[in-house]
């Protein structure tokens, strides 16, 4: 493969990833969510993770048919042992991290729920600083870091790992925005005292 063609795969799949962190931002504003909510209603949730859900895996699968017969990685014993680690911590951490929400509310079947019951659930879930986010202000996307890097196996893993992660950077940024946004003061100290992915301080919040 030429250093052209091998440059424009490794760019078209980067673009994929554009396209899934501008679609899944772009979904999550609130006025483009005032815009179509009225269409979906109560489902809102469940069509916006439905369509991230199918994004990604069009985005991944592209990038696998581009990128994906391409030979292993010649790793040494240790670093295949530390990746190994890094996965198996990094699933431990997405799966606690995960549970520490209201799941229902998360994937957004609770407010179908409360919608056939005549209720109405917001979409928006209360402020968390329990749990793993007294370590970290982002959990999921601390054990989605650890997974990432630590599959890393050949040139489509590790394209995987590099897009992904900085999908992962952006969106928190922007996460961030709306959390400052709706909960004000009391996240601004939040985040002034808890490290954003690393723990490096331990456990940061206590309140």
């Amino acid at each position: 493969m030429s250093a052209v063609s091998f440059l424009a795969l490794h760019l078209l799949y980067a673009a994929l990833w554009l396209s899934f962190g501008l679609g899944h931002s772009l979904l999550a504003d609130a006025r483009i969510k005032a815009r179509l909510k009225p269409f979906f209603r109560a489902g809102y949730r469940l069509a916006y993770n439905l369509f991230a859900v199918l994004h990604v895996a069009l985005v991944i699968g592209v990038g696998w048919w581009l990128l994906g017969d391409g030979a292993a990685f010649d790793r040494a014993p240790a670093l295949r042992v530390l990746q190994g680690t890094a996965s198996l911590l990094g699933a431990g951490v997405f799966i606690v991290a995960l549970f520490g929400y209201d799941l229902g509310r998360f994937a957004g079947t609770a407010q179908l729920r409360a919608s056939a019951q005549g209720k109405f659930l917001d979409d928006e879930e209360p402020l968390r600083l329990g749990g793993l986010h007294r370590y970290v202000r982002h959990p999921i996307y601390a054990g989605a870091f650890l997974l990432l890097w630590g599959r890393i196996e050949d040139e489509f893993s590790l394209a995987t790992a590099v897009w992904a992660s900085l999908y992962l950077w952006i969106g928190a940024r922007f996460e961030e925005r709306r959390l400052i946004a709706r909960f004000g003061e009391v996240y601004a100290r939040y985040r002034s005292s808890v490290p954003e992915f690393v723990p490096w301080k331990g456990r940061a919040w206590a309140e």
